[in-house]
């Protein structure tokens, strides 16, 4: 399968990797706006890469900055070419519904990168919900807090921490739980460096979410974790309590002295590098018409509605419903 790829910033090389390790794929084609980042690529990944254009290719993944997704996922639904984009698949709403119309119009396979969906803790606790063991789910937490901030420049154009970072725990909120949310109370709060403020943004945030059914959801967040990457998930049913991302990595320490002994996560890529792994297998698989695409434009959107309704609720500091967001 010829596959190509375009953007080969730090999660584009990742995927760079795993393609040119994947049995599936016998010829890679990657791209990139720096052409001799793209050629250094190429030649650290074997025989099987190459420098071309990408669109040739059967499949396409992007991993390009956020500003360009919609419009390349247009122009590969318009020649067919079944694609995997990094989330979100627009910078807003309006461009997002634009690429789902698109979407069913081609009939074109297209998956949104929310990785935590492949992670063997998650798909655990999904299966441990539907099959009654947790019981009747009462309350869920998320938490997701890097150990150091991202660049200023990156702020600047992200789209807030609810859009940006928590738009993977809206998303893996649904997938795990099966229910939508109905509404959002969100807060924020500045306690590091000042580029966050004049963007707009948080770095630290807080919201209390509302689900369809009537479970409670809390949710924090944080830019400035310094124990390292923290991402956590808790479900509180009437038989047992489920939690993941308590391992032996966890940034935990205990005032009991019951804590995790590894070496705490370092970041994203580390933590979920093999959910990246099987997602790209998984679009592999859609791709060659195996399987329907597992993350669809459909959730990259419903989940980029709770994100605009918490943002929506941190600027107006009141509660926001859902449908307020929905176009």
């Amino acid at each position: 399968m010829r596959v190509g790829l375009l953007g080969l910033g730090r999660i584009g090389a990742f995927h760079a990797m795993t393609l040119a390790a994947h049995p599936r794929v016998d010829e890679l084609v990657v791209a990139d706006e720096d052409g001799e980042r793209a050629a250094e690529v190429a030649a650290g990944l074997g025989e099987k890469a190459g420098v071309g254009d990408p669109f040739e290719a059967e499949a396409l993944v992007v991993a390009t900055p956020t500003a360009t997704h919609a419009g390349l996922l247009l122009r590969a639904c318009a020649a067919g070419i079944p694609v995997f984009c990094e989330k979100p698949a627009a910078s807003d709403v309006d461009d997002t519904v634009r690429v789902l119309e698109a979407a069913k119009q081609s009939g074109t396979v297209v998956h949104i990168g929310f990785q935590r969906r492949f992670d063997a803790g998650y798909a655990e606790a999904r299966r441990a919900l539907r099959a009654g063991e947790i019981g009747r789910l009462h309350r869920v937490h998320l938490i997701t807090a890097d150990p150091r901030p991202p660049a200023a420049g990156y702020i600047a154009t992200s789209g807030g921490i609810y859009r940006d970072c928590h738009i993977h725990d809206f998303d893996i909120l649904r997938w795990v739980t099966g229910r939508e949310a109905v509404g959002v109370y969100a807060t924020g709060a500045n306690r590091g460096e000042a580029f966050f403020a004049e963007a707009g943004d948080v770095d630290n945030s807080a919201a209390l979410v509302t689900m369809d059914d009537g479970t409670l959801v809390t949710l924090q967040g944080s830019r400035y974790n310094g124990a390292g990457y923290d991402v956590r998930m808790e479900l509180a049913g009437t038989l047992r309590t489920q939690a993941v991302g308590l391992d032996p990595r966890a940034p935990l320490t205990s005032a009991e002295g019951l804590q995790p002994g590894g070496e705490p996560w370092p970041d994203f890529a580390t933590r979920f590098a093999a959910a990246y792994v099987a997602e790209l297998g998984a679009f592999l698989a859609a791709a060659r018409g195996e399987i329907d695409s597992p993350c669809t434009v459909e959730d990259a959107l419903a989940a980029l509605y709770v994100a605009e309704a918490a943002d929506l609720s941190l600027r107006q500091r009141r509660a926001v419903r859902v449908a307020e967001v929905v176009r």
